[in-house]
């Protein structure tokens, strides 16, 4: 029972993430992390969000292996490539015309709250959310801190693509995303565990 409840989460967790990201997306606008510099080269490469998403997080199995754990790598895995497969279904068969300024507010949300899910359950969306959790659990570094840096180096990248105003709904949904992980999210048990002791 306790497994699939973990797993449901997941997959909750990452629907949010999803659609979340799909609504800044249509609109044109950026997140932070690993998805906000996959949604950078989204405008100019070839390849689509999802596929760069899942490309852009595989060398940071091998930091959440070692540093980390199996349970954590493993479910980070199915998790970021849960997330790429329903960013390729959102694409084909989800349309959205939404303000930016709802877009910005909608996505920031639903991305904060995902993320939660996630971190809650011992599992990531890879990238920096692995070293947002190796730096909480080994440093005590608060996961929103780490977010809210990298919200800033995304947004400066961004400066090269992006207009002022979206610049200024992408760091409407930075802060939105930033807030809600300071305030709900908690380091769970196996954050306050020596990591030589829960590698298993």
């Amino acid at each position: 029972m306790k497994l699939t409840h973990r797993w449901l989460s997941i997959v909750e967790g990452c629907l949010l993430v999803a659609l979340g990201l799909h609504i800044l997306n249509s609109a044109e606008l950026l997140i932070s992390g690993t998805a906000g510099v996959g949604m950078i080269l989204f405008r100019i490469t070839d390849l689509s969000f999802g596929q760069l998403f899942f490309l852009l997080n595989l060398p940071f199995y091998i930091l959440a292996w070692y540093t980390l754990g199996l349970a954590f790598t493993v479910r980070t895995f199915v998790s970021v490539s849960l997330l790429s497969a329903l960013s390729e279904l959102m694409r084909e068969y989800v349309y959205l015309s939404i303000h930016p300024v709802l877009s910005a507010a909608l996505g920031g949300l639903l991305v904060g709250f995902g993320l939660i899910i996630l971190f809650r359950h011992n599992a990531s969306l890879g990238g920096l959310n692995i070293l947002s959790v190796y730096l909480e659990r080994r440093f005590g570094i608060h996961a929103s801190k780490t977010t809210l840096v990298a919200d800033v180096a995304v947004l400066l990248a961004a400066m090269i693509f992006l207009d002022l105003s979206q610049l200024g709904y992408s760091l409407l949904a930075f802060l939105l995303l930033s807030s809600v992980v300071g305030r709900y999210h908690r380091p769970p048990i196996w954050a306050q565990i020596p990591m030589t002791e829960s590698k298993s």
